[in-house]
């Protein structure tokens, strides 16, 4: 996608707060310290668009973005840091499902997994529960760089054996090299139901 403008919306908490749901919406959700802002800043070649924190589990609201002015980025919090007290985990737990029972515009959730690590526990968690939200999850992989060449492709074929699909079918990325960023964009665009509007990677992947 063409990137135009991306802005802060705003930073919410319970769904009277949100933003109106004028837009398609994306939500992004991961393990902390997986790079989830990293990953955002990357999609939007922005390099502040989402303040990326060097201690896991900072976010703590709901951040919702604009952009091109006809599509909306939701940064969820981090999950599955032990550091975090009790208390604030489970606050984010009811506060992410009311945003999914109560946000009819979201269409889809990137969820971000370490592609040295594979599927963790609470990533199946997540995804799973797609079906009883409604929405479709985009899953990526992330630190695609930390592969050379061979070893990505055989990494890709292991996470595709994990997840039962074809290698072409997982998705790599890297924020350093952009490695698959056209192709998250492209299924984005395919759950918005916008057009084909893609520009070619600075390293031409």
């Amino acid at each position: 996608m063409k990137m135009k403008t991306a802005e802060f919306v705003k930073a919410a908490v319970y769904p009277k707060d949100f933003p109106p749901a004028d837009y398609p919406e994306i939500a992004f959700a991961g393990r902390s310290n997986v790079g989830k802002s990293s990953l955002i800043n990357s999609l939007c070649q922005r390099k502040k668009l989402v303040k990326v924190s060097r201690t896991p589990g900072r976010t703590q609201t709901l951040n919702f973005f604009l952009i091109n002015e006809n599509l909306s980025f939701v940064d969820l919090p981090g999950y599955g840091y032990a550091k975090v007290s009790k208390t604030e985990r489970a606050s984010w737990g009811p506060m992410v499902e009311d945003y999914f029972y109560n946000r009819d515009s979201l269409k889809a959730v990137v969820c971000i997994c370490d592609a040295r690590r594979g599927l963790q526990k609470s990533d199946r968690m997540l995804i799973e529960s797609a079906p009883l939200f409604g929405w479709q999850p985009i899953i990526v992989f992330t630190k695609a760089d930390k592969f050379k060449t061979n070893a990505r492709a055989n990494r890709r074929r292991e996470l595709a054996k994990e997840m039962s699909c074809k290698p072409k079918d997982v998705l790599l990325y890297s924020s350093m090299t952009k490695i698959g960023r056209d192709e998250i964009w492209n299924r984005i665009e395919a759950m918005c139901g916008f057009g084909r509007d893609v520009e070619e990677n600075e390293d031409g992947q």
